[in-house]
């Protein structure tokens, strides 16, 4: 019997030849059924020119067993059955093949560009009294470009549908063709306010495919640099929500908690958002003891802060009231579309990649994941406050002892024919960088999934039988990347 899968941990890597060639119907059937039986969700679909002929790779993540299962087909003639109608959460890596391989994903319902706008319609809803409300691309103030297209009745919203791609950059090409020097750079501009996500997924893609371990001072490092931006970011969306619903103290005290977070960065890297901090290897810079000090005076401090801003907001009625059962995403739909991060866990799925498929630091030291069951503003916003506090407890104990080593060494020539998976808990989610060598040892495909990318459909059902005025808040409790979906 043929070998469905290959396994592979996260952050390592594997010869190509050990994956799994398959025919079409099985290679669909392996993805719909373990999607379906929930046994597995897809991280990525992805293809390649292969001749004439085009190669695709399926990457599903067994998250209770913390497996990558990866295996391949080719395509044969220019169309394949889609897999998008029996599992929805295929549906936009098919829009992707679509658009840049020109292979026909046949029968999937909404084959529409992603992220080039030619030809593009918009789904529209007919009847009496219905009307369309047209957002964006451009808005008002410093905001990256996105089209909301809302179909009403009244105040009510039947259907969302969000356009992006206005920026697309080809960061995928790019990083095959800057090399090895300025590939981190590219890495790191990815999405700006998850530089240490993306840097970090990088690194591991680097070091698992030249098979180079980084010492435990480095590990240490890393995972504080990428808690703090995950802490940040969360007391920014706080302050966000906050704010979007007129509760301004919470929206001054988070803003201004913040920065905090933002300075230490900028003191461990000279950079707010930690550019230039990590390499493959280790990282750029070490951590003084009198950093650690000052750290942990300042985490202990901040965490009050936070505790007694966070009761303030979420034991006023005013606020409560309007961020329950506003933009509900179920369970079900949670699962059919493979939602990652807050998002997921908001619902009740508790994906994290740092207890699921844990790598670096998070092998010798676990996070528990923060979760919520009603899918609403109010759960976003309390899985946002949860991590918060389950990070700070993180960074303290990171802190508590460094070993005495040091913090780079070089990485030596790359594995020839070979593949890896790198996933990082980013603040928003699961961030995925995949990536293939030739018998040379060169890179000659790099994949990036920012957890956008699995997300802004989310936003869409959670807009369903809203009302249009919920959308900014809805879009706060989200908090999606643009620049990390149009790539």
């Amino acid at each position: 019997m043929m070998k469905r899968y290959t396994i592979i941990r996260n952050a390592y890597s594997c010869k190509e030849e050990s994956l799994p060639l398959l025919p079409m119907d099985e290679w669909r059937r392996w993805i719909i059924d373990s999607c379906k039986q929930h046994e597995a969700r897809i991280v990525s679909i992805f293809g390649v020119k292969n001749g004439d002929g085009v190669k695709l790779y399926g990457v599903l993540g067994a998250d209770a067993k913390g497996e990558l299962r990866l295996a391949a087909t080719n395509v044969e003639g220019n169309s394949y059955p889609a897999l998008t109608p029996e599992c929805p959460q295929a549906h936009l890596f098919e829009r992707e093949i679509f658009e840049g391989l020109g292979v026909t994903p046949a029968g999937h319902p909404w084959l529409k560009p992603l992220r080039r706008h030619k030809g593009y319609e918009f789904y529209s809803v007919a009847g009496d009294s219905i009307h369309e409300v047209a957002v964006g691309p451009v808005h008002a103030g410093v905001i990256e470009p996105g089209h909301f297209r809302f179909q009403c009745f009244g105040e009510k919203v039947f259907n969302l549908e969000i356009q992006l791609g206005y920026q697309h950059r080809g960061v995928e090409e790019l990083m095959l063709a800057a090399g090895n020097s300025k590939r981190m750079v590219l890495a790191e501009s990815i999405a700006g306010d998850t530089t240490i996500g993306h840097a970090l997924a990088y690194c591991h893609v680097i070091e698992a495919l030249a098979n180079r371990e980084v010492t435990q001072r480095a590990r240490i490092i890393r995972a504080l640099a990428l808690e703090l931006e995950r802490i940040a970011n969360h007391v920014g969306d706080l302050g966000a929500i906050a704010g979007d619903v007129g509760f301004l103290p919470a929206a001054s005290y988070f803003g201004a908690i913040r920065a905090d977070f933002l300075n230490m960065l900028m003191a461990l890297s000279g950079n707010r958002f930690g550019r230039a901090l990590l390499k493959p290897g280790g990282t750029a810079f070490d951590i003084t003891q009198v950093m650690v000090e000052d750290f942990r005076t300042r985490f202990i401090k901040d965490t009050e802060s936070i505790n007694d801003t966070a009761e303030l907001m979420f034991t006023n009625p005013a606020v409560t009231t309007r961020l329950e059962r506003t933009g509900i995403v179920s369970l079900e739909n949670a699962k059919e579309l493979g939602l990652v991060g807050v998002a997921a866990r908001a619902c009740g799925l508790q994906r994290d990649v740092r207890s699921d498929y844990p790598a670096g630091m998070y092998r010798f030291k676990n996070v528990l994941p923060a979760k919520a069951n009603t899918g609403d503003v109010f759960a976003r916003a309390r899985v946002r406050h949860i991590e918060i506090k389950r990070s700070l407890v993180f960074v303290l104990e990171l802190l508590e002892k460094l070993p005495i080593e040091k913090v780079y060494f070089g990485v030596d020539k790359l594995n020839d024919s070979s593949i890896t998976v790198s996933l990082i808990e980013g603040w928003r989610g699961e961030i995925a960088h995949i990536a293939r060598t030739n018998e040379k040892g060169e890179v000659v495909q790099y994949k990036v999934i920012d957890p956008s990318f699995h997300n802004w459909a989310g936003l869409e059902i959670a807009l369903r039988s809203a009302q249009i005025s919920d959308f900014p808040l809805c879009n706060k409790s989200f908090n999606l990347s643009y620049a990390g979906f149009d790539l």
